[in-house]
């Protein structure tokens, strides 16, 4: 059965996570990324867990997992290595007819998460329709290789030349043809480089004054910077 691609926006919705081992800590941590709020349920937490359970956005249910846990959320995800616990969930979930996700049991789950590259604003999601997570995971890694984190200052840049043309009023036919310029020109090169000279040539000769990095509020190697630091 295929699934239904889609991004959810979880800023503020409240998300159950039952299990506190450490793949249910890179749920959480991944979950409040998104903006999500999480109620987290299990009567015991690994240390990692421990840490992201402290934060803000974290209800913190320190015993088993009840169904009446599911009600007010809008997803559930459950991270254990218990059958039967899982299954309690999935069916929870399924009579609250809220989508369920349990980790690596694809015949339980109503959503399957896919592995996921991010770059500031790029995501780029792998699914195998949960036939093999290890391929995902390599498909992942080759992807991670090929869109570096320039990517971030790229989309970036590209965002802010679009909303500041847009402002300008004229009309979306005659910027349209300038969007598509700014992609197919040298811009990505100078980025990968760290050119910012270079950029600012590219704008200039794309859009005409007024679209320097420093007019647009952007720099490079943010996204670098927070790679290398592990952020």
């Amino acid at each position: 059965m295929p699934f239904y691609p889609a991004l959810l926006d979880l800023s503020g919705r409240l998300v159950l996570l039952v299990g506190g081992g450490r793949v249910a800590a890179r749920k959480l941590a991944s979950l409040l990324e998104a903006g999500a709020r999480v109620r987290l349920v299990t009567p015991a937490l690994c240390q990692e867990a421990r840490e992201l359970a402290g934060l803000e956005g974290v209800e913190l249910i320190e015993r088993g997992f009840e169904p009446g846990d599911v009600e007010g959320a809008w997803l559930v995800i459950s991270a254990t290595d218990d059958e039967d616990l899982n299954r309690s969930v999935a069916v929870a979930a399924e009579a609250a007819r809220v989508f369920v996700n349990v980790v690596d049991v694809p015949p339980m789950c109503s959503f399957i998460v896919p592995a996921v590259v991010r770059r500031g604003e790029l995501t780029l999601a792998v699914s195998t329709g949960g036939a093999s997570p290890a391929a995902a995971r390599r498909l992942r890694q080759g992807l991670q290789a090929q869109f570096g984190p320039e990517w971030a200052d790229y989309l970036a840049i590209l965002r802010a030349a679009r909303q500041k043309l847009t402002a300008q009023g004229r009309p979306a036919a005659e910027n349209r043809p300038l969007f598509y310029q700014l992609v197919d020109s040298q811009l990505m090169e100078r980025v990968r480089a760290g050119d910012a000279a270079g950029v600012d040539e590219v704008m200039r000769a794309v859009l005409g004054p007024g679209f320097t990095l420093k007019e647009l509020g952007q720099s490079l190697g943010r996204d670098a910077a927070r790679e290398r630091e592990g952020a």
